[in-house]
C-alpha cells in the first residue's frame, strides 16, 4: 500500500491520492512551458469577467496585480512550484490566492482547466510556430547564400545514387531552399488553423454565465472564438499537424544531414565541414567526423515518432476532453524544441562548408554523364529520340569496354560507327561545362538561370 497525499479536490472525495498515482499523473515539468501563458490567459479572463460585470473592478486590480507579480516570480525563477498541487493551474491559482485572498478564488468562474489548457497550448505553439518561422526563414537564405557562391560549381547530379548528369552545386542547393520554402508555408498553414481560442468553452458545454469570447479572442491575439464548445476543448488537431509539419522539416533536414555526410568522406571529399561542428575520435587521431548531420539525421526519427504518437492519441477518444489529451503535449513540446534547434544549428553550419570544386567537376566527367548530352545532339540531328538512345546506350557499351574515363575520349570514327550522323561537332556536347550550360531555361541548372532563381527567391523573403 503507497503513502497517500491530501486530495486538492472537494470533499466527495474521502480517500486521500494515492502519491504513486499523483507522481504517475502530475505534469509539471511539461506545464512550466506554458506557465507564462496561462498566466496571460487568466489576465484576459479576469478582465472579461470584470467587463460583464462579474467581477468588481477592485477585484479584478487585485487579481491584475496577484498575476503580474506571479509571472514576475516565474520569469526570474522564484516561483515555488507544488507538484501536490498537480499541474500549473492549480498552482498559479494556490498562488494567486495566497496574494490577494478571496479575490483569486474567483479567477476560475465561467472557465474549466479544459478550455485553459487548451487555451494555453495554442497560445504556446503560436509563439513557437513563430520562432521557427524565422529561424526557416534564415535558413532558406543561407542555403541562398551558399548557392550564390557557387552558381558556377559543377557537380554531378545523381538519381539512384549513380551519376546521372551534371548540375551545379548552386542549382543543387536551391533544390533545398525550395523544400525549406514549402515547410515556411506549412508552419503558417499550422498557425493559422490553430489560431481559434477555444476560452469561455469551459468544461464541455460553455458557461451560464454572460461571457464574451469574442473578447477574449481578441485580447489573445486570436482571429475568431471557438464556434462549438465540445470541440474548442477536445481538439488537439493542431498538435497532429504541427508534428506532421516538424517530421516533414527534419525529413528535409535529415535528407541534406545524408548528403553532407557523404560528401565528406574521402570517397567523395565534395566538402569540409567547419571545426565547430564536428568532432573527433576517442582512438583515431585522423577522424573528423560531422557530427551535427548525424545527430539531425538522428533526430528526424524522434521527430517522425512523436507524429505517430500524437495522430494515434487521439484516434479513440469520444467528445469531449479525456485525461489521454494530457499526453499531448510531451510530443507537441519535444517536436518544436528539437526541430527548431536543427534549423538553427543547420543554417549556422552552412556558411562553415567549403566546397572542393575540383573534387566536384571531376566527379561529374565520370559515369559519362554527358551521355543524355550525346542523345540530345543525335535527335537534334534527325534520329528519333529512342534510336537516339539505343545509340548512346551502345557507344557507353564500348567506352566501358574500353576503360575509357569519358565519352569525349572515344576516336570520332568509332562513335561514327554506332551512328554515321556524328560529326565533328560532337565534342563540344561532350563536356560537363557544354552540358550545363544548355539547360538554360527557368527551373535548369545553367548559371544564369540559378543566379535568377536565387534573385527571385531573396524578393520574395524580403
Amino acid at each position: 500500500m503507497t503513502a497517500q497525499t491530501q486530495s486538492t479536490w472537494s470533499p466527495l472525495f474521502k480517500e486521500a491520492v494515492s502519491t504513486d498515482f499523483r507522481d504517475f499523473h502530475e505534469c509539471l515539468d511539461q506545464d512550466k512551458r506554458i506557465a507564462l501563458y496561462d498566466v496571460a490567459g487568466s489576465k484576459v479572463h479576469a478582465s472579461m469577467l470584470a467587463r460583464a460585470d462579474i467581477l468588481t473592478a477592485e477585484e479584478n486590480d487585485q487579481i491584475q496585480g496577484g498575476l503580474d507579480q506571479i509571472a514576475a516570480e516565474m520569469r526570474s525563477g522564484t516561483f515555488a512550484w507544488k507538484k501536490e498541487l498537480e499541474d500549473v493551474h492549480m498552482n498559479v491559482e494556490s498562488r494567486l490566492t495566497a496574494l490577494v485572498g478571496d479575490a483569486g478564488k474567483k479567477l476560475h468562474t465561467a472557465r474549466s482547466r479544459n478550455d485553459q489548457v487548451a487555451t494555453d497550448i495554442r497560445l504556446y505553439a503560436r509563439a513557437e510556430l513563430d520562432a521557427l518561422a524565422a529561424e526557416l526563414k534564415a535558413l532558406v537564405l543561407a542555403f541562398v547564400d551558399l548557392a550564390d557562391e557557387h552558381a558556377d560549381t559543377i557537380m554531378p547530379g545523381f538519381t539512384h545514387l549513380q551519376v546521372a548528369q551534371p548540375v551545379t552545386f548552386g542549382h543543387h542547393l536551391m533544390a533545398y531552399a525550395e523544400m525549406f520554402l514549402r515547410d515556411l508555408e506549412r508552419v503558417g498553414q499550422a498557425r493559422e488553423r490553430l489560431n481559434v481560442s477555444p476560452l469561455g468553452a469551459a468544461a464541455l458545454a460553455g458557461t451560464g454565465y454572460p461571457i464574451d469570447p469574442a473578447y477574449s479572442a481578441s485580447e489573445l491575439g486570436f482571429s475568431r472564438a471557438f464556434r462549438n464548445s465540445l470541440d474548442a476543448v477536445s481538439d488537439r488537431d493542431y498538435v497532429v499537424d504541427i508534428c506532421a509539419a516538424g517530421a516533414i522539416i527534419m525529413g528535409h533536414l535529415s535528407r541534406f544531414s545524408e548528403e553532407v555526410i557523404l560528401w565528406c568522406t574521402p570517397m567523395f571529399d565534395f566538402i569540409e565541414v567547419g571545426d565547430q561542428f564536428c568532432t573527433g575520435s576517442s582512438i583515431m587521431p585522423q577522424k573528423r567526423n560531422p557530427d551535427l548531420a548525424e545527430l539531425v539525421r538522428g533526430k528526424a526519427a524522434r521527430v517522425i515518432g512523436n507524429l505517430t504518437t500524437s495522430a494515434a492519441l487521439m484516434k479513440a477518444q469520444p467528445l469531449a476532453f479525456n485525461k489521454d489529451q494530457q499526453e499531448s503535449k510531451p510530443p507537441l513540446t519535444d517536436t518544436l524544441e528539437n526541430v527548431r534547434g536543427a534549423v538553427t544549428v543547420t543554417a549556422q553550419m552552412l556558411p562553415t562548408i567549403k566546397v572542393r570544386d575540383r573534387k566536384m567537376l571531376a566527379a561529374a566527367e565520370q559515369g559519362y554523364s554527358t551521355a543524355t548530352d550525346l542523345a540530345d545532339y543525335l535527335v537534334r540531328a534527325g534520329l528519333p529520340f529512342r534510336d537516339a538512345h539505343h545509340a548512346v546506350a551502345a557507344i557507353v557499351g564500348a567506352a566501358r569496354e574500353r576503360d575509357l574515363a569519358t565519352l569525349s575520349a572515344m576516336p570520332l570514327a568509332e562513335m561514327q560507327a554506332f551512328a554515321p550522323i556524328i560529326g565533328a561537332d560532337v565534342y563540344e556536347v561532350l563536356t560537363v561545362e557544354g552540358s550545363v550550360a544548355s539547360r538554360n531555361h527557368p527551373g535548369g541548372t545553367a548559371p544564369e538561370q540559378v543566379r535568377r532563381a536565387i534573385a527571385e527567391l531573396r524578393s520574395l523573403l524580403a
